[in-house]
């Protein structure tokens, strides 16, 4: 299996969706919009059938659940052509993200802050998160159905400054890889390093519990995170875009 393809699946794993469907190597996931990698089609593998009529069915799935229809692309996107196909249909491009890496095998120390994990997606890491995110009600409650459907491994991190919750994460283990999602920081205490140090705490619980390397996704114009994430020695191993249907 390619580099891509493995951590495509590792990422469904990670944040998976309310409903999926498979269809002639593709996957079609759907969360009632919250998120565009859980509403939107993975074209992971080789297909049979003709690429105008999936498209079509994918549009007539997204439509039913009066959603946009949305593909998330790859350069390893099958068939090799899918991007270019839907460009020609009017698709728009949105969301260029940059997945990184990094070996585990000697990462920093995390200095000395408080932190607090969780196993499980509780009242308290949900209710941090979402006030430091600024999420919605709608959006806290499907993001809580979405946490709750982990089947991997997960760490819930909160990491405290004067008995504060400043930076919140989570890592998801999978196949020798700890995934690092929704990491945010208290907009009060950017620039001071704690989410560098959260990160860093989130590293070493990984490798502790088996995890050989770390992946994330980081939008390309993030260009603070990317800073944090390339000083910590995540290197992009690819990059990943949308395509979305004009309405």
């Amino acid at each position: 299996m390619s580099v891509i393809a493995e951590l495509e699946e590792l990422s469904m794993n990670a944040w998976p969706a309310l409903e999926s469907l498979a269809d002639d190597g593709w996957v079609l996931r759907f969360a009632e919009g919250y998120t565009k990698r859980a509403n939107s089609v993975y074209p992971l593998y080789p297909s049979e059938r003709e690429l105008e009529e999936k498209i079509l069915a994918c549009e007539t799935f997204y439509t039913k659940k009066g959603l946009p229809t949305i593909f998330k692309l790859t350069p390893a996107a099958q068939p090799a052509e899918l991007d270019r196909v839907l460009e020609e249909k009017g698709y728009l491009t949105s969301g260029h993200t940059s997945v990184q890496t990094v070996s585990l095998d000697s990462i920093n120390a995390p200095t000395v802050h408080p932190v607090r994990v969780y196993r499980e997606c509780t009242d308290e890491w949900l209710d941090d998160f979402c006030r430091l995110s600024a999420k919605s009600e709608n959006e806290k409650r499907t993001m809580s159905e979405t946490l709750r459907k982990i089947s991997p491994p997960a760490c819930y991190m909160t990491l405290f400054h004067e008995d504060a919750a400043v930076a919140c994460g989570l890592g998801v283990l999978d196949r020798g890889y700890l995934g690092l999602y929704d990491i945010v920081t208290d907009s009060r205490f950017r620039r001071q390093g704690f989410g560098e140090q959260l990160v860093l705490n989130l590293l070493h619980w990984g490798a502790k519990n088996g995890a050989k390397a770390s992946y994330l996704q980081v939008i390309a114009d993030n260009l603070s995170a990317r800073r944090l994430y390339e000083k910590l020695g995540y290197r992009e191993a690819y990059p990943y875009w949308y395509r979305i249907k004009e309405t």
